[in-house]
């Protein structure tokens, strides 16, 4: 059969809806730049075009020739050994969307995705396609979901508003100002149209989605949210680091093993754990100065940016700055930990990392006779719990303690800047740390949010801010907040508003 045909074909299978979900997924907004191949020909032109015509004419026209054309030049595209080209990305990316939309082109060539899954080096955990699927994009279709027609018409009448964002942009008003929604697939167009948008014009990206949400916020919650749905469900949807389906991560473990006494077990526990939360993960045992250097070029490779977060553990003996590697050299903590955040392959993704060593040589010491002998690092204990328990410790009650607390337990502690840093102030409000703290406090009671989240926010937020010293030398910067937590449980705000007191009345 000729191909035009089966792609006509298989386009006409598709029903509107998941054309424009697969038109999003397929222009994915962060597609890396260290690729052979990519010049920035992923304009607006190509990316919004379709969108904006498709909305204003009601016609999907314009989405079929798009995709009609991806698939033709796949069908021709010849897979070249060793570099990695922009056209093995993007092939990558349409594959994993086909796949989770369950629309596979009959007559896409597998035998090329295998080859192209060679070129990145990935392995056979890593060749599942959801791993290709980005999962802020992911994030995004579901807020789409989430939202009515008239929904994603009111945030596209608060965009029209926003002039200073919008002049002088033609694919605006191709859409015009006043929008009809509701027929299948348009609803769909409008929202990621307004999504690509804001990211190309640098407003929101997978970490800051400030610039959606207030969009979002401004949609009246009776007609614009679907049937168990609310603008803060919504909202909060976005307030979390986008980690959709499977993998959750990739997880690196590195644990010294020489003079540490049940550091197998570390392993076997850090992986067990890992995997059971969905991780793809590497060990290194033994590790040396040479061995982290080689992980941290193992990482900036291609393929690590579709992994959605980083976890490390490292696990060896160490003191207050520095810990103990295999070879009996030292490495200082703070450039261990400074070190990979700056990998480009997992930017704007979280990275956590569970520092496993000696800090010092100080105890906080309980002492008397009821103490003596009492210990959850005594051997006597039975180690019989099923599956992930099946290797950890059985606390009993009788090395259990609520009455000896540390000082710095339940402390959170959160700064205005980090060190050697500035704190900055405006001429008129003070500090506009203090300033942004207290406006997202207020705008969350009743919200039920978490103190932490709270300071994720600020944290975001913050640092979207341009300041100016107040010298002469006038210098612009931004500044970034931070905060160390000892909390054993989630700190929420108040639900309801306390009424300010009237310092008239008398006392009741």
């Amino acid at each position: 059969m000729d191909e035009v045909i089966q792609v006509t074909q298989w386009l006409s299978s598709i029903t509107p809806r998941k054309k424009a979900k697969l038109f999003f997924f397929t222009t994915h907004a962060d597609a890396p730049s260290p690729m052979v191949g990519s010049n920035d020909v992923d304009t607006h032109e190509e990316t919004q075009l379709p969108l904006a015509t498709t909305v204003a004419l009601h016609n999907f026209k314009n989405i079929d020739e798009f995709l009609k054309k991806k698939v033709i030049t796949f069908s021709c595209y010849n897979v070249i050994e060793n570099e990695i080209t922009k056209t093995d990305y993007e092939y990558l990316r349409f594959y994993s969307a086909c796949k989770y939309l369950d629309v596979v082109p009959p007559f896409l060539d597998l035998e090329k995705i295998s080859a192209i899954q060679n070129k990145f080096e990935m392995t056979d955990e890593e060749r599942d396609y959801r791993l290709l699927l980005d999962s802020a994009d992911l994030v995004l279709e579901k807020v789409c979901d989430s939202l009515k027609p008239a929904g994603v018409s009111q945030m596209w009448t608060a965009l029209r508003k926003a002039r200073n964002l919008i002049r002088g942009v033609k694919t605006i008003d191709i859409i015009g100002f006043f929008v009809d929604p509701n027929p299948t697939g348009i609803q769909e167009c409008l929202f990621f149209f307004i999504v690509r948008f804001l990211q190309k014009a640098d407003k929101i990206n997978r970490v800051n989605t400030n610039r959606l949400e207030r969009l979002i916020a401004q949609c009246d919650e009776s007609s614009s949210c679907e049937e168990g749905k609310t603008i803060d469900f919504i909202i909060d949807s976005l307030r979390f680091y986008p980690t959709e389906l499977y993998p959750f991560g990739f997880c690196l473990i590195m644990c010294v093993i020489e003079g540490r006494d049940g550091a197998m077990q570390e392993i076997e526990k850090t992986m067990e754990i890992s995997r059971h939360l969905g991780m793809i993960t590497h060990t290194e045992k033994n590790p040396t100065k040479e061995t982290i250097e080689l992980v941290k070029k193992e990482l900036m490779k291609p393929k690590y940016q579709f992994y959605s977060s980083f976890t490390c553990w490292f696990m060896s003996h160490g003191d207050s700055n520095s810990m103990v590697l295999a070879d009996g050299e030292t490495i200082e903590r703070e450039w261990f930990l400074t070190s990979f955040p700056d990998i480009s392959t997992f930017q704007l993704k979280p990275k956590v990392f569970f520092m496993v060593s000696c800090r010092g040589a100080n105890k906080f010491s309980l002492k008397g006779d009821e103490f003596e002998g009492q210990s959850a690092t005594c051997d006597y204990y039975d180690i019989g719990s099923a599956l992930i328990r099946n290797r950890m410790l059985d606390i009993t009650d009788s090395v259990r303690d609520i009455s000896y607390v540390q000082p710095m337990m339940d402390t959170l502690v959160a700064y205005s800047t980090i060190l050697d840093h500035l704190s900055g102030r405006a001429n008129t409000h003070g500090s506009i740390y203090v300033d942004r703290a207290c406006v997202l406090m207020s705008e969350n009671i009743s919200r039920g949010r978490s103190s932490t989240e709270i300071l994720e926010h600020l944290s975001q937020d913050l640092h979207e801010i341009l300041q100016e010293t107040m010298d002469e030398d006038r210098i612009v910067y931004k500044q970034a907040c931070h905060y160390d937590s000892f909390f054993r449980k989630t700190l929420k705000l108040p639900y309801t508003r306390h009424p300010k007191e009237d310092v008239h009345s008398a006392p009741q």
